[in-house]
């Protein structure tokens, strides 16, 4: 199901990336199954039990990090959850979106909810409140090695400290509390360590940034092949017989989407012996965006499991017989942040090629069209220097395709001396999806003018036709410079709400 369609996610199987978009996004409703519920209720069972009963518990009754060794007096317990909130939430700079930090409550909700992190239930309901009623925690973005500092600033509310949004609107926790009619909530054994613990903000943040990159990936199979169309470019180079010597299936795929949306094209038809061979960024399009695809698709896998995870530190392992506490670390975001860096290569090599296709299309040596599409060439310059934007945005790209994993810096007085800077890897992540968006949606313009500017009697297919339709809604016909920043505007967010491949495959039917 699309996430625009999911009205609500109950929390206690397994969710998927749709899901998580349709409540970080789309604002689906959250319910929490009987399932869930008691998993969480057994869970703090064992934590009381063990409170009782003195046992040492890292966390609970010793302090954090390089701080472990230190006890903490029974009647310290209270204030050692709330210290590590308001000594956590150290984070600065621009205030993640709205999207973002739902996205994070949910996967707090996602990583306690598995019932081996000792909290209370009432905690969890709280956070189920913020996201049904709309209460989004003021987070800044900046400065995260993998966990703590984002989930310390969202957590503070709880306890009604720190902000939050209501309406758009910046409150003081308290007051923000208020309006949802919820009381701030005292936290007990283990919970502010529970609240802060594990890979909740790169898994969040970056499930939004792989949806947005799969669902590119998609689209650039739309434009690309509407691009070859434009051009007259043969689709001979997807023929299923030369794909199935070398059969990855995400390349396969692509040929498929690409002979799909070209296969009742009287252009096509017509020029399909036009070349004998196209240019590369023309006839390789099932090689790249095969790749980017295969390495986005290897990314979803593990995304369906740590989203479905726990990443708590320690974990209460509830085994009837030999019930304990284990300390380990779970909460190590590497397999997140290896898979967005491997991500962010991927989108920016399926930007790369549809930059190369746009400059070609704007090229009159390459593409028997007038230059930069526009009439009076020289008095109007017409598409050129969008092509200039794709250009800096590709550059932009390059320079967040180093991946962030590879990188150290040790904390906690050497404690913690090896970091994973997963998050990172999520925040680049997330800019590398919107560039890639806005260098695709130039590319559209293009084909959009190029097909205004061919000869009358060749028709475009079915698909181009149906996309070209909605676009003229959206983009004059340049036939003189115009101010063309809320033109590519309309067009990111035409790519960005996935409207293109709705329509697209209304058309012509589903595509791979």
């Amino acid at each position: 199901m699309l996430p625009k369609d999911i009205t609500k996610v109950t929390l206690g199987e397994p969710i998927s990336l749709e899901d998580l978009v349709a409540v970080s996004r789309f604002k689906a409703k959250i319910e929490l199954s009987d399932k869930y519920c008691q998993r969480v209720l057994a869970s703090r069972q064992l934590v009381e039990k063990w409170i009782e009963e003195k046992r040492v518990m890292y966390g609970v009754n010793t302090g954090f990090g390089a701080l472990s060794s230190k006890m903490i007096m029974p009647e310290e317990t209270v204030q050692l959850q709330k210290n590590i909130l308001l000594s956590h939430a150290t984070s600065v700079g621009t205030p993640l979106k709205e999207e973002e930090v739902r996205a994070v409550m949910l996967m707090v909700l996602q990583n306690l909810g598995q019932g081996y992190s000792g909290v209370r239930l009432e905690i969890l309901e709280m956070y189920k409140e913020f996201l049904n009623k709309g209460l989004t925690p003021f987070a800044p973005g900046e400065g995260s090695v993998g966990y703590l500092s984002i989930e310390a600033h969202v957590a503070l509310v709880l306890i009604g400290e720190g902000m939050a949004y209501i309406n758009g609107e910046l409150l003081p926790a308290k007051k923000a509390l208020r309006k949802i009619n919820v009381e701030p909530i005292q936290l007990t054994a283990k919970e502010g360590l529970a609240l802060i613990s594990g890979t909740t903000s790169p898994t969040g943040i970056g499930a939004l940034a792989l949806f947005d990159m799969l669902m590119a990936s998609k689209t650039a199979d739309i434009i690309g092949a509407m691009t070859l169309e434009v051009l007259k470019g043969t689709v001979r180079a997807f023929d299923d017989n030369l794909m199935s010597v070398r059969p990855h299936k995400d390349q396969r795929d692509t040929a498929f989407n690409i002979r799909t949306i070209l296969s009742d094209s009287p252009i096509s038809k017509k020029y399909m012996d036009y070349r004998l061979q196209d240019a590369l960024s023309l006839r390789a399009i099932p090689q790249l965006h095969g790749a980017a695809k295969k390495t986005l698709n290897d990314a979803l896998k593990t995304f369906d499991i740590e989203m479905n995870a726990c990443c708590d530190n320690p974990i209460i392992w509830p085994d009837e017989e030999n019930a304990r506490a284990i300390s380990g670390c779970n909460c190590d975001s590497s397999y997140i942040g290896i898979e967005l860096d491997s991500a962010c290569i991927a989108a920016t090599a399926v930007a790369k090629m549809s930059e190369r296709r746009n400059s070609r299309l704007i090229n009159s040596r390459l593409s028997d069209l007038p230059s930069f599409l526009v009439g009076k060439p020289g008095l109007n310059s017409g598409l050129m220097i969008p092509q200039y934007t794709q250009a800096g945005l590709l550059n932009d790209m390059k320079i967040l395709s180093h991946p962030s994993t590879v990188d150290n810096i040790s904390t906690s007085a050497d404690q913690e001396d090896y970091v994973a800077m997963g998050y990172n890897a999520a925040k680049k992540a997330r800019k590398i999806a919107e560039k890639l968006e806005f260098i695709l949606a130039i590319e559209l313009l293009s084909i959009y003018q190029a097909f205004h500017l061919i000869d009358e009697d060749l028709s475009p297919g079915s698909a181009s036709r149906t996309v070209l339709s909605r676009i003229s809604e959206l983009v004059p016909e340049l036939d003189q410079d115009l101010y063309l920043y809320p033109y590519i505007q309309s067009l990111r967010e035409f790519i960005h709400s996935n409207e293109i491949i709705y329509i697209v495959e209304e058309t012509i039917g589903h595509l791979l």
